[in-house]
């Protein structure tokens, strides 16, 4: 059995340290993800019930600054463009299955389960932190920012704190 090849880490954070640089020289801010989703929830709701969407300050306001078309907004084709090339990149190194990893310990419902209970969290702590990690820390950081820092200090503590909590359901 062949060892899977990845790229080197260290060569892979260059690459996105460049492509944040040439993200921010190009468009004026740095990386996100939060904000396609934003824009996909903000177009379904104007879709839906255009009167709401029109009247709610926090629809409103977002419609506004998009000139009334959130899916034109860049970060959409940037997320487009990651869940493509992620999907290629699979393809290519033969890495491209539908398994659900888990631990013996635990059933794939409770994987399941977990997985759309932490994705929620983390969704409603990107909306509330005005950002995802690629935003507020990766991008932050990227400009020095003192928020940007904090950011990436809390995620990676928060980590490791309930990693403690959460461990046994792995091992």
């Amino acid at each position: 059995m062949n060892p899977t090849k990845y790229m080197n880490p260290y060569l892979a954070g260059f690459f996105l340290g460049l492509l944040l640089l040439l993200t921010i020289y190009i468009t004026g801010r740095g990386l996100g993800a939060s904000g396609a989703v934003k824009s996909a929830l903000v177009a379904g709701v104007e879709t839906v019930t255009p009167g709401h969407a029109g009247s709610a300050t926090f629809y409103k306001e977002y419609l506004t600054e998009h000139d009334n078309a959130p899916l034109k907004n860049w970060l959409v084709f940037e997320v487009i463009g990651v869940l493509i090339g992620a999907f290629l990149s699979g393809l290519v190194s033969n890495r491209l299955n539908l398994t659900l990893e888990h631990s013996p310990k635990i059933k794939p419902r409770t994987r399941v389960i977990g997985a759309l209970l932490g994705g929620l969290l983390f969704g409603l702590g990107a909306q509330l932190g005005r950002g995802c990690t690629s935003g507020a820390a990766l991008s932050g950081m990227g400009v020095m920012s003192t928020g940007g820092i904090f950011t990436m200090l809390a995620i990676f503590g928060g980590a490791y704190a309930f990693a403690y909590f959460f461990r046994k359901m792995w091992i």
